[in-house]
């Protein structure tokens, strides 16, 4: 696929120059930023990467306040779920990430909910959108890869929770197939990967219930002059694996002719390079200032077992803030 050369040559040339930097790519590959962070939180750009920040922190009041939710109609998501189910029959696909935008009406702020939220990977683009992701795309330290691939989301205080989603099918499919294509995806740029650790729970605690995810941790190395190539490196992962499907060329197009809108910068990927290290996450659970309006994007996996209720339903429960 195509993509901003400008920018992955700039990434590549700070690395191999050793200097500190944040950067952003959207879903379409075309936009971003890559800047130092002082020249970011200059222009109201703003990042918490697992503690690693240009900005003090802020200490809102811990007040519940007005947080309304206005998804997709029923009828809209169902009709893309057909069109996604119709390539998976087809055999075009084997799973497809299907998202929608769902109007959102609050008194929390951009800045508060940046602020506010507990979240390991955090960012804020001026009054545009806030970011707060529980999903690492890549950590580079020394020259080892890792990757952590977040597929399958169920009530945590449903009973019985856990077992219910390790030993769901579909959750299991959807899963090891999106382990496979981001192992595939590293193997482009890595030597020796392996899967390191598969199928475990993170726990997710927001304003609307909580929540469990099954990640899984692959890993790789990489060669030793990696830097001067670094963003080649990145791009070459990129859409990632999680939020687009697999196969993924073609799953990119399904998406396309499904969804309603323009993901923009969701779903995309945003990190921090510390001058040796690098550290990112993909740009989910996010809020996009849309002239005024606020919008919540998510979405899920879909596989021939899926059911279209449940998935609409999960659409629905990603849809929150981790407020502390």
């Amino acid at each position: 696929m195509n993509y901003n050369c400008e920018i992955s040559k700039k990434i590549s040339n700070l690395a191999l120059e050793g200097e500190e930097f944040i950067f952003a790519i959207d879903y379409s590959m075309q936009k971003g930023f890559v800047m130092a962070p002082k020249d970011a939180a200059d222009s109201g750009i703003y990042y918490d990467i697992e503690g690693q920040t240009n900005c003090e922190k802020k200490n809102y009041l811990s007040i519940k306040k007005k947080f309304e939710v206005f998804p997709p109609r029923f009828s809209d998501y169902k009709n893309a779920f057909d069109s996604v189910q119709k390539h998976i029959k087809r055999g075009d696909t084997f799973l497809v990430n299907l998202s929608f935008k769902s109007k959102l009406e609050t008194e929390y702020s951009l800045d508060e909910i940046f602020h506010r939220s507990n979240a390991k990977f955090k960012l804020l683009y001026k009054d545009k959108f806030v970011v707060f992701s529980p999903e690492r795309f890549i950590r580079i330290c020394d020259n080892k890869m890792e990757s952590f691939p977040m597929k399958g989301t169920i009530d945590a205080d449903l009973p019985d929770a856990e077992n219910i989603l390790l030993n769901s099918d579909k959750e299991f499919c959807e899963h090891t197939t999106i382990v496979d294509l981001i192992r595939n995806d590293m193997n482009i740029v890595a030597q020796s990967v392996c899967v390191e650790s598969f199928r475990y729970i993170d726990r997710i605690h927001s304003n609307r219930g909580n929540l469990l995810q099954v990640s899984s941790k692959i890993s790789g190395i990489l060669v030793d002059n990696f830097r001067s190539n670094l963003g080649d490196i990145i791009f070459k992962m990129l859409p990632a694996g999680s939020v687009t499907g697999a196969p993924k060329e073609k799953t990119l197009d399904i998406i396309s002719e499904a969804e309603t809108y323009q993901r923009g910068f969701y779903t995309g990927i945003f990190g921090y390079y510390n001058g040796k290290d690098l550290n990112s996450a993909v740009t989910i659970r996010f809020i996009e200032n849309e002239n005024g309006n606020l919008y919540y994007k998510s979405g899920g996996g879909i596989t021939a077992q899926s059911s279209v209720n449940e998935e609409y339903d999960e659409l629905i429960r990603k849809i929150y803030v981790p407020l502390v």
